[in-house]
């Protein structure tokens, strides 16, 4: 009793219950190299502990970083998952360890047009011009693939029911979306929402061809609203929605719509999530998870603008290590920030301002 006693006094008390820990879904754009950004953010949550993730969905190089991330969290947990991160991210960079062939497609990947005023640049103006994938690469030779399949174990993830994984495709024929499951995520599928039209040749699946899916979803969130418990979406958004300059350049024109077009679906959604909700709070629709009801919807963002003001459609193409470590860094600070800023908020109100995102027409 007394040994007891003490031991409350000097702050010791081993029954002293730990805060619990905070669901939530995290949602990751596709954005060329800039995706390491998401992976220091995931490595910071991770290393945090304060937050549960539920479910994911990702788009083009935001499905790469879901897909480790749900490998590692499958087979070994927050630990397991950092470490598929940083392995994977290591071994795409130029001075990683894979084949020549396939670190030059991971730098294909990690773009979406060659540098301005390169030899690439010069060399791709002109094979666009009169080539396609189809005619560049005739057998369809795709290394990807073999580097999916080198890190994950998609056994593992298929049937891992406590996550919930969604991957955005877009389908060639019908120009919808297509949100591949957990139950149903494979390689292809990951191919398939990294697709780039100009680069590779769309990803058949059952007969059918899909294209990148940031197209169309970058990255999904509606998934999220009848599969998991967490009323809370983390977007870390790594394609700018403003721009102070005009672009003038072809390099800077085509960037600039790659983002505009990269980010119209997320716009999309986050108008619907902030109408139903501003419904719900003048009563206008029940709120539930039951039949004929709606949930409300607490978004978050952790964006690379922040931190990422300098960096060009030309850092999209870098895939030096050097550079991956300093976006990851980037994004763990960004991480750290939000969660010392936000963290209360967490299951009670949204930290984005959805008014401001989408603005009310004004007549």
């Amino acid at each position: 009793m007394i040994f007891n006693r003490a031991k409350r006094k000097a702050g010791a008390d081993p029954e002293t219950p730990k805060p619990a820990r905070k669901k939530i879904n995290l949602a990751l754009q596709g954005g060329g190299a800039h995706g390491a950004f998401t992976w220091g953010v995931i490595d910071h949550i991770l290393d945090d502990g304060r937050l549960e993730i539920e479910g994911i969905s990702g788009a083009s190089a935001g499905a790469m970083n879901a897909i480790m991330l749900a490998d590692g969290l499958a087979r070994g947990g927050p630990a397991e998952a950092r470490k598929r991160l940083a392995d994977f991210w290591r071994a795409a960079s130029l001075g990683g360890n894979l084949p020549a062939a396939q670190r030059a497609l991971m730098a294909r990947l990690f773009s979406f047009m060659p540098m301005e005023g390169s030899p690439v640049q010069a060399w791709f103006d002109v094979m666009s011009n009169y080539f396609s994938p189809y005619d560049t690469n005739p057998l369809n030779i795709n290394p990807l693939k073999d580097v999916i399949e080198r890190f994950v174990d998609f056994d593992a993830v298929r049937k891992c029911d406590k996550l919930k994984l969604f991957v955005s495709a877009t389908n060639v024929h019908t120009g919808r979306l297509h949100v591949f499951k957990r139950e149903t995520i494979s390689a292809d599928a990951i191919m398939a929402s990294a697709c780039l039209p100009m680069l590779f040749h769309a990803v058949e699946i059952d007969g059918v061809p899909y294209w990148d899916g940031g197209y169309l979803g970058n990255p999904v969130i509606f998934p999220f609203f009848s599969t998991t418990e967490a009323e809370d979406v983390l977007v870390v958004q790594i394609n700018p929605m403003t721009r102070n300059e005009t672009p003038k350049s072809s390099q800077e024109i085509v960037n600039r719509l790659n983002e505009i077009t990269f980010n119209s679906s997320l716009l999309s959604e986050y108008r619907a999530i902030e109408f139903v909700g501003r419904l719900i709070d003048q009563g206008k629709l029940p709120r539930g998870k039951g039949p004929g009801e709606y949930r409300r919807i607490n978004m978050h963002r952790i964006v690379l603008d922040s931190q990422g003001r300098n960096y060009s459609a030309g850092s999209k193409v870098s895939n030096d290590y050097d550079f991956f470590e300093l976006l990851r860094d980037n994004g763990r600070r960004a991480a750290r920030r939000f969660l010392d800023e936000h963290f209360e908020h967490i299951g009670v109100s949204s930290t984005l301002d959805m008014r401001g995102e989408v603005p009310a027409v004004k007549e």
